[in-house]
């Protein structure tokens, strides 16, 4: 089966160096492997206002956790032979995936499905989850520096604490520390850690994970990246997405006196939605235009997503 096709849409303008699957192609390259997740389980995993069902996970995501298991065998088969090679004591290195996206296009749940899959597969037994939240800067910092209206843009994010915590994991290190982020509190939860020990996989998941090295620096994250992924989908859809989840964010979490959004949750309807537009056009449209689609190409393979938030087709960078 040939699963190499030209390239269609906003893809064709110019040689692409993606393989293009269509999604019953991609789903025929897992239809060995049997999804090990229940109907409760995917329950758990799945975030406000996505899709995900056990048809998705069986055609998608099993066929993508085989594949990112194929890839860390190899990787650590490498790095022991190049140690041997090199008369150096192999000591194991973890493999570590970045997932990039939009706000609302549901990598949230992408990344907590590849965590339960993988860890479920021989070799990756101890799969961590972080995400660059943790990493930004505190609002009263980010009021410091006037940068409340751009939180999530590359400059709100501490990138060398960042790059700093990504850096001695993959060196080794038994245990690193993280920082904690609360989306009640909409801030960092101070003195709050959450501590990586020596896994078999690290998963770093956020808006900006493939950014190139900003001014001044040489390296950047996803240089400590074995695997990169990207959730695409059509702008006009993923701000549905972002405004449906808002209104069901203002049912429930919103609705907690402790929440940073509360006042959503006492003003009128109509009022709330317009705030939440104007939210999507001036930080996260903006965003998403300047700093995380320009990254789509750093991949090395993107879920490109349809309106209903079910996975199309998968592009995979060619070796």
């Amino acid at each position: 089966m040939s699963v190499e096709r030209a390239n269609q849409g906003q893809y064709s303008a110019e040689p692409s160096p993606f393989v293009e699957i269509p999604r019953d192609e991609w789903s025929a390259l897992g239809i060995q492997s049997t999804n090990p997740l229940s109907e409760s389980e995917i329950a758990q995993i799945r975030g406000l206002g996505d899709f995900l069902d056990i048809q998705e996970v069986t055609d998608v995501y099993l066929p993508l956790s085989r594949l990112l298991n194929l890839y860390v065998t190899e990787t650590q088969k490498l790095h022991s032979e190049a140690s041997e090679f090199l008369g150096e004591r192999a000591k194991r290195v973890p493999f570590v995936i970045g997932i990039a996206g939009s706000v609302a296009v549901g990598k949230s749940t992408i990344s907590r499905l590849l965590k339960e899959l993988l860890s479920r597969w021989e070799g990756t037994p101890r799969v961590e989850l972080v995400t660059t939240d943790g990493f930004l800067y505190p609002n009263a910092e980010l009021e410091r520096r006037g940068l409340m209206t751009r939180k999530g843009f590359p400059e709100s994010y501490d990138r060398l604490a960042l790059l700093k915590f990504v850096a001695d994991v993959k060196s080794g290190q038994d245990e690193v520390e993280a920082p904690v982020y609360s989306h009640l509190s909409y801030d960092i939860v101070d003195g709050e850690k959450v501590v990586i020990h020596s896994p078999d996989v690290l998963i770093v998941e956020g808006l900006n994970v493939l950014q190139p090295p900003s001014l001044g620096q040489e390296t950047a994250l996803s240089d400590y990246f074995d695997f990169k992924i990207f959730v695409d989908a059509e702008t006009g859809n993923i701000t549905e997405w972002f405004l449906n989840r808002f209104k069901k964010l203002r049912e429930s979490a919103f609705t907690n006196p402790a929440s940073y959004f509360h006042r959503y949750a006492e003003v009128p309807f109509e009022a709330a939605l317009e705030t939440a537009k104007l939210i999507w056009e001036t930080i996260n449209l903006p965003n998403l235009r300047e700093n995380i689609l320009p990254t789509r190409g750093r991949a090395t393979l993107v879920l490109r997503k349809g309106a209903n938030h079910r996975v199309e087709t998968v592009l995979l960078r060619k070796l």
